[in-house]
């Protein structure tokens, strides 16, 4: 049986979606509910499509969804911008995302550099 947690991207990703979910916890409702959805939805979308992908048949089908989920923390990549400059996030919180999101963004791309080959 095939195990999509041996990808370290997966761990990555699953921890960045954790670190969203309590960095956007505080956040005002009325203000930022779309905001925070939004970073949740992206953020959770990467595990996920790993996840869904390593389920499916072949190595091929499995090519699309690392793509799928390099889009989804590009989103967020912005969304932690939007964030800063809107001053809803410190400076800290920010470079810690930021590094967490760069992380998993070249881990992804060196999946899909291997599955490419």
């Amino acid at each position: 049986m095939r195990d999509f947690r041996k990808y370290r991207v997966w761990e990555l990703g699953h921890q960045l979606t954790l670190d969203i979910y309590k960095n956007t916890s505080d956040f005002p409702k009325a203000k930022m509910y779309g905001v925070t959805s939004q970073m949740r939805r992206a953020s959770s979308s990467i595990p996920a499509n790993i996840s869904e992908g390593y389920g499916r048949e072949s190595d091929a089908e499995f090519r699309r969804f690392p793509i799928i989920s390099h889009g989804s923390v590009s989103e967020l990549e912005y969304f932690n911008i939007l964030l800063k400059n809107l001053g809803y996030i410190s400076e800290t919180i920010y470079n810690d995302l930021n590094t967490k999101i760069n992380t998993t963004k070249k881990s992804l791309h060196n999946l899909i550099k291997k599955l490419k080959n």
